[in-house]
C-alpha cells in the first residue's frame, strides 16, 4: 500500500512540474527594455534618421497580439533605426518585446513613452 501511494505522490509532482514547464514562458526585463527601447531612438536621432530621441512608435499603439507577430517575425522595418535593430541581442530583442507587449493597448496597464 505504501509503494502504491509513494508511486501516486511522484506522479503527481511530475505532473505538476510539467505542467509548469509547459506554461512557462520566457520573459525579458521589461525596465531594461525600455532603455534599450529609448537607446535605440537615442542613437537614430544622434544620426539624424528621427526627429526625437523619443521613439515615434508608442507602446500602446498596438495589440499584444500585434507586437508577438511582429517579433516573431522581425519585421522591425516600420520602426526605422535599422542599424540599431539588426545590432540588437536575443536578449535585447526579448527585453524590448516584453516591455512593449507588457504596455500595449489591450494590456491591463498601456503606456505612452514620455
Amino acid at each position: 500500500m505504501t509503494k502504491k501511494w509513494l508511486i501516486i505522490v511522484a506522479m503527481t509532482l511530475a505532473s505538476v512540474y510539467l505542467a509548469t514547464a509547459v506554461f512557462a514562458e520566457e520573459a525579458g526585463n521589461k525596465r531594461k527594455g525600455k532603455y534599450l527601447y529609448r537607446k535605440v531612438y537615442k542613437a537614430c536621432n544622434e544620426r539624424g534618421e528621427v526627429e526625437s530621441p523619443k521613439p515615434s512608435l508608442n507602446p500602446d499603439a498596438k495589440t499584444q497580439g500585434e507586437w508577438k507577430d511582429i517579433f516573431e517575425n522581425e519585421l522591425f522595418t516600420e520602426f526605422g533605426c535599422t542599424e540599431e535593430w539588426e545590432a540588437l541581442s536575443d536578449q535585447a530583442l526579448l527585453d524590448i518585446f516584453t516591455y512593449l507587449h507588457d504596455h500595449a493597448a489591450d494590456s491591463p496597464t498601456p503606456l505612452k513613452c514620455k
